[in-house]
């Protein structure tokens, strides 16, 4: 028997070249009794061990400890109870937290503090430095303390081993034998040395002697463990593992205690605000069925001691409530009345019908699933109301795994290999990754890189490998982990690279392994949209517009018709092409027609081909039908069609005889199998185990697809239920207040799917004037203006590149009564020149000044901003007179948009555009007729549903149109199809029964250089 007790994984970042995961596998099958995984000052990795070794069952025990360097002292250290884990992870912190994000700094004080933890010592070899710390660890440490002895086969073993017996003789220290594992096999050893390059910023070829210099730093056979060292050291870790007796099954979270008044227990005390939020949500009365859910919720959520968890997201809630910052609740939130209840969500239970257990079940006994949204711009209100309610000891967000793609890998692995980085930057913008049937590993052999180049095929085998390893931790999006006693003895905190943030070293899936639970903060950018348009509209009526007010009044079919028109640019959810190509289909006429509508364009029931079924049901095309009773029960509200990611579970327990906790492993494999590809573990249980019930082959291997469709996305019914809520107030604002509505829109920018140049091009459509850029009216913010009588949007000094916000504020606060007169009354002001001048590109001055040129020409001239010649009229003309195509350009240029022309109208003044159909002509056009058309590229989408689909979103000044290019035609004319701004099509129109048009590709043109400088900002691939 041997117990490996120092490995590094990948999450020592560019240093370990194997995962937890597969160190712990390995040395299961090779016989340990016990590895400890030991990343450097981190125990990012040990959660996914523990994991790994819980699902297989593996005969093997996990040590958790950590790698350390002070000075020129090396040394792990191991955690044999709970006690030594705690303090392990306050030294951690104390060591990241002294540095910023990536580093860390101990001092001595940290390890003479060491009580529980035992230590192994990894010698360096310089005698004078190695005795200095035998004594040092004699004084502090003499009872729990070994050597670590390595025996690498590099030439130096002999030495080596001489110096830990003299080490060992002179004071007492016992040696261990210990490998240091950098790698679970040795065919690793080119990626450690990928990734040893990458991080010293340097080639493998140049590492020279800092290279490992073998594969001895991997997993060994215990038969060649026993050759190398002598028996006492292999015993030796066999009598250290004898010690541990600590598993992260141990750690238990408690939330904080002084959310409860005197006076009240935790459960009282929730109930209390249960019944005050009932007299709100139901002022004319509860009805009984409802509040025989709430007390059903009530218990169970005691049973499983779950108040704090209640009360903390309560208190959250209602600060941001105090401070006029919208939110709302989501996740399974949506399930719970008491959720609604403590104005955590606004789905009012009544409109939906979703089980309670998918919330809290007492059978998966697992922590509830809460997301809250706030309002993207305020959100770090709520963060920091946080921060300072509990304190940093006490609270941080969780980590984010940010992990190799293909571009990061091939670029660095490229570079590490000796590639010029030229050559790679042009191998990768010509790489297209959406076309699934070439592989990349094809493709760049078409660009210049020989696939029979030894040093080619080390390259592809390289980045195949480390795309999926781990790169660094980041900071969640915001789920927040806060505690009742000092945070750093449940899990080690570090400096985020953000400011005034502290993240802990494990992501969400590694709180969601150990039962841990964490509170989800997010950001929305609809919800600031949202807030913003309520503001304009209380500003001018006498009402307080909310989204339960809106909600109240019930389902409004005007609403409803612009919805199913497909006119939903800019509002929340149903906004994409696919969406809007969805509408017309499905036709939603009420709340819950929403909630499908949003959950359908997905990759589960896409996958799953269950959109057209789903279709023809609803419209009466088809017959209802179930295979069973049980199957009724899950699908009766979706038509027979599972929809939900919910409803796939549900299915796997009633059909395929799933137990709870096997449908909660499924869940978690759907959740994760493009990384593992785990969830095929399931395939053959989920198929046998319909066909036994009764259920067609078919059906259940139908089921399969759908559900790994779910893995590509998944999207339960509670996240939809809350998105529908909010889909709907933003289409009826937009139908209702729609100058109110752009603006929000506009001011809450950047947010959502659409640039603000396609906002306003989409507001004129809808005959809203838009005014310019001007000195003189414009605010920094865009702001509601009335020209003519009529509601207008005066566009702000936030959208001009390069004007400062301290420039833009200044520029407004010192306006005078009437105005500022002349250039000069500005430049007074003193603001940089940059900032002035680019005020002059945005033709901000035109109020008063001939043109942009001529106020750049003016701003030249430095003596007139001086007082003396303030009031001076003499000045030199400017002779320049800008063309149509000047201001587009500059437009562009300065703002990303332009009122003046559309670029595809400035090209019908210029060229002969006649043969081209313009967007708001199409309806007129015969299905399957031949058209060309033009215009600008403002997205291009290639869903993994699509089988290699690209959807092209082309604008011109009356419209967008949706074009479909099939994979062949993007492969044989790439870059059109990847890199125009301007794109001709020639196609074939297509028209389905319910209106929606489509333009199927036959030949892309780049017509971009017809205006070459200009750039048009595209959403691709998003």
């Amino acid at each position: 028997m041997y117990s490996e007790l120092f490995c590094q994984s990948n999450f020592s970042f560019l240093v370990g070249a194997s995962s937890p995961e597969e160190i712990v596998t390995t040395a299961s099958f090779l016989g340990y009794r016990a590895v400890a995984i030991t990343d450097e000052c981190s125990v990012a990795g040990v959660v996914r061990a523990h994991a790994e070794i819980a699902r297989c069952r593996l005969p093997i025990s996990l040590i958790v400890g950590s790698y350390f360097t002070f000075d020129d002292f090396s040394f792990v250290l191991l955690c044999p109870n709970k006690p030594a884990y705690s303090e392990l992870c306050r030294i951690i912190t104390q060591a990241r937290r002294r540095e910023d994000k990536g580093s860390y700094a101990l001092s001595e004080w940290d390890i003479t503090s060491l009580r529980h933890c035992l230590l192994l010592w990894l010698p360096t070899g310089n005698t004078d430095s190695d005795e200095k710390w035998a004594l040092w660890l004699k004084r502090f440490h003499a009872d729990r303390c070994w050597i670590a002895g390595q025996r690498l086969l590099d030439g130096e073993d002999h030495l080596r081993f001489k110096h830990y017996e003299m080490l060992s003789e002179t004071f007492d220290i016992p040696v261990a034998a210990c490998t240091g594992v950098l790698m679970h096999h040795k065919d690793r050893l080119p990626l450690q040395h990928a990734l040893h390059a990458i991080k010293e910023h340097t080639t493998v070829e140049a590492l020279g002697r800092k290279a490992v210099s073998n594969a001895e730093r991997a997993l060994r056979p215990i038969n060649k463990i026993n050759k190398l060292y002598p028996t006492s050291w292999v015993n030796t870790t066999n009598d250290i593992a004898s010690l541990f007796s600590f598993s992260l099954d141990e750690l238990k979270y408690q939330y904080p205690a002084e959310l409860v008044p005197e006076g009240f227990t935790a459960t009282s005390y929730l109930r209390h605000c249960v019944e005050e939020g009932i007299r709100r949500r139901f002022p004319d009365g509860i009805p009984d069925s409802i509040r025989a859910t709430i007390e059903k919720e009530l218990t169970l959520i005691a049973e499983q001691e779950y108040e704090y968890f209640f009360l903390t997201l309560y208190d959250i809630v209602q600060f941001a409530k105090k401070q006029k910052i919208l939110y709302q609740g989501r996740g399974s939130a949506a399930n719970s009345v008491v959720c609604y209840c403590l104005e955590i969500t606004a789905v009012d239970p009544r409109q939906i019908n979703v089980l309670f257990e998918r919330f809290i079940s007492k059978e998966r006994d697992e922590p509830p699933d809460i997301d809250v949204d706030f309002e993207h711009q305020r959100r770090e209100e709520v963060i920091q109301y946080i921060y300072q309610k509990y304190g940093r000891e006490r609270t941080a967000l969780a980590a984010t795994v940010i992990a190799y793609r293909f571009k990061s890998a091939f670029r660095q692995v490229g570079k590490a290999l000796g590639f010029a980085e030229s050559q790679l930057d042009f191998v990768i913008k010509k790489i297209n990754r959406r076309d699934r049937t070439i592989p990349w590993q094809t493709q760049i052999t078409q660009h210049g890189l020989d696939a029979r180049s030894k040093k080619v095929k080390q390259l592809i085998s390289l980045v195949e490998q480390i795309v999926g390893f781990p790169r660094h931790l980041s900071q969640h999006v915001g789920g927040f982990v806060i505690s009742a006693g000092p945070l750093y003895e449940l899990v080690p905190i570090e400096n985020a690279s953000m400011a005034q943030r502290t993240v802990i070293q494990w992501d969400k899936d590694d709180l969601e392994s150990l039962g841990l639970l964490k509170v989800d903060v997010l950001a929305l950018g609809m919800l600031t949209a949202i807030r913003k348009t309520f503001d304009s509209i209380a500003a001018q009526y006498p009402i307080s517009p909310s989204i339960p007010f809106i909600t109240r009044l019930g389902d409004d079919h005007q609403v409803y018709d612009m919805i199913c028109k497909a006119d939903t640019v800019g509002v929340f959810q149903i906004e994409s092409r696919a969406q809007m190509t969805m509408l017309p289909r499905l036709k939603p006429r009420c709340y819950y027609d929403l909630v499908v509508q949003i959950a359908i364009v997905r990759p589960g029931p896409i996958q799953g081909d269950m959109v057209h079924p789903y279709l023809l049901r609803r419209h009466g095309k088809e017959p209802v039908s179930y295979p069973s009773t049980e199957v009724e029960q899950v699908l009766s509200r979706t038509m027979g069609v599972p929809i939900f990611q919910e409803q796939v579970i549900q299915l796997a327990m009633v059909a395929a005889g799933f137990t709870g906790g096997e449908a909660d492993q499924l869940r978690r494999a759907m959740a994760s199998w493009k990384k593992d590809g785990r969830i095929y573990e399931f395939r053959d249980k989920l198929v046998s185990g319909m066909t036994a019930k009764g259920y067609s082959t078919k059906f259940a291997e139908q089921l399969f697809e759908q559900i790994k469709g779910f893995g590509g996305y998944g999207f339960p019914e509670s996240h939809s239920a809350s998105f529908a809520v909010l889909a709907y107030v933003s289409c009826w604002l937009k139908h209702y207040f729609p100058v109110e509505f752009y603006l929000g829109l506009l001011n809450s920018w950047p947010m959502g799917f659409y640039t603000p140049s396609q906002l306003i091009q989409d507001a004129k459509h809808h005959g809203i004037e838009i005014r310019p850029v001007c000195i003189n009216h414009s605010e920094v913010e865009h702001t509601l203006v009335f020209s003519n009588g009529e509601k207008a949007i005066q566009l702000g000094l936030c959208i001009v590149k390069g004007l400062s916000e301290q420039s833009a504020a200044a520029l407004v606060h010192s306006r005078p009564e009437h105005g500022y007169d002349s250039i000069a009354a500005v430049q007074q002001l003193g603001l940089p020149v940059n900032d002035i001048e680019a005020l002059a590109s945005a033709n901000g001055f035109a109020i008063v000044s001939a043109n942009r040129y001529a106020a750049r020409w003016k701003i030249m001239d430095r003596q007139h901003a001086l007082p003396l010649f303030a009031n001076e009229s003499g000045q030199h003309a400017f002779p320049f007179s800008p063309t149509d195509a000047d201001n587009l350009l500059e437009d562009y240029a300065s703002t990303s948009l332009s009122l003046q022309q559309h670029p595809v109208s400035l090209l019908r003044k210029h060229r002969d555009l006649s043969r081209f159909i313009s967007a708001n002509k199409l309806h007129c056009i015969a299905n399957k007729a031949v058209v060309h058309v033009i215009g600008c590229v403002t997205g291009r989408q290639a869903p993994g549903t699509a089988s290699g689909v690209t959807f092209i979103t082309l604008e011109d000044e009356t419209g967008n149109m949706n074009v479909v290019v099939w994979q062949a035609t993007a492969r044989q004319q790439q870059s059109a199809y990847l890199s125009a701004t301007i794109l001709q099509i020639d196609g074939i129109l297509e028209r389905s029964p319910e209106g929606v048009t489509h333009i199927i590709a036959g030949k892309l043109t780049d017509r971009s250089d017809w205006l070459s400088s200009l750039r048009i900002a595209s959403r691709d691939f998003h």
